[in-house]
């Protein structure tokens, strides 16, 4: 943190979101550290500023902030960002809107998002060529990340399983 490590300065904020490794759980401080982490350019921190918002926590409810900070986290890579704009598109009844952040977000490697458009043509919002797609995108992103490391890492823990 000291060094300004986005990475490090994120973690301190979940460890206050959450109350963990010593920390007092306070909303607060952990929306400051997120923020840092969002300034020095860690997209994760956005998304996470964005759920606080979302849920009120530590701030005010605002759901116009929360899809502005998931926006951006979006518009920069974050998969998790791009789901929940897909969930928040849905609840509004634009499933057309949600189908396509979901795609998106199932590109960039996000489980859930398979499993909304799993839900959604089970349902008969999306085709099957939507869900065949959807499943094909997901496959191409293992294929991508797939190596003898994780693997490895998969074995040894239940936690490194990536598939």
């Amino acid at each position: 943190m000291e060094k300004d490590d986005p990475i490090a300065i994120y973690n301190k904020g979940m460890d206050y979101m959450e109350g963990s490794r010593g920390y007092p759980q306070d909303y607060n401080k952990a929306l400051e550290y997120w923020h840092r982490a969002a300034d020095l350019g860690y997209t994760k921190a956005l998304c996470c500023i964005g759920c606080a918002y979302e849920g009120g926590d530590g701030v005010g409810r605002d759901d116009k902030k929360a899809k502005y900070y998931y926006e951006i986290a979006a518009m920069q890579g974050d998969t998790t960002a791009r789901y929940n704009l897909g969930l928040r598109e849905r609840r509004s009844g634009n499933k057309d809107r949600a189908l396509k952040h979901h795609m998106i977000a199932v590109k960039g490697g996000d489980n859930d998002a398979l499993k909304e458009i799993k839900e959604a043509y089970t349902y008969g919002i999306a085709t099957k060529e939507d869900y065949t797609k959807a499943l094909q995108a997901y496959q191409a992103y293992l294929g991508e990340i797939k190596s003898p490391q994780r693997d490895k890492a998969a074995a040894a823990d239940e936690m490194y399983r990536y598939y």
